[in-house]
């Protein structure tokens, strides 16, 4: 038999080279997925930002007793103020485990006030916030601080 040895460096050499040159071909394919596509400047600059304040009427409640959530929203100065205002979406959630869950939601002008009444048919301490979503208009937003109800 007549075998052709290659001799360790020269294997070693072609190794190195083929693996080079696979990372190579891979590696743009692969930052192109981990990366994001970039948002345009446009959108992010026609977003109009606001501030979302929420309060419960009490911090304990019993079980089926009716709870009061009211708040604001106020839109940036510059924002719509012709009278033409859209109804934005205000939802109010619950922190269950380590998620938040949507319970209720209601709609508001910006630069207004809205009122929800809420109640809990278990006995439990009750972590809730408010949530504006991203509308084309608007910045998504949520309460500065969660509102604790203690419900038993």
């Amino acid at each position: 038999m007549n075998q052709t040895l290659i001799p360790p460096v020269r294997r070693a050499f072609a190794a190195l080279a083929i693996s080079c040159a696979l990372v190579a071909g891979l590696a743009p394919a692969a930052s192109a997925t981990d990366s994001p596509a970039p948002v345009p400047a446009a959108a992010e600059a026609g977003k109009k930002k606001v501030k979302l304040d929420a309060s419960l009427n009490k911090k304990e409640a019993k079980v089926n007793e009716k709870v009061t959530l009211k708040g604001s929203l106020q839109a940036e100065e510059g924002a719509r103020s012709d009278g033409t205002d859209s109804l934005e979406a205000i939802i109010v959630q619950q922190l269950q485990g380590s998620v938040w869950v949507n319970i209720a939601d209601t709609t508001c002008r910006p630069n207004s006030t809205f009122s929800l009444q809420l109640s809990f048919s278990l006995s439990a301490v009750i972590t809730l916030r408010a949530y504006h979503p991203e509308t084309t208009l608007y910045a998504s937003a949520y309460t500065s601080s969660n509102l604790t109800l203690r419900v038993g």
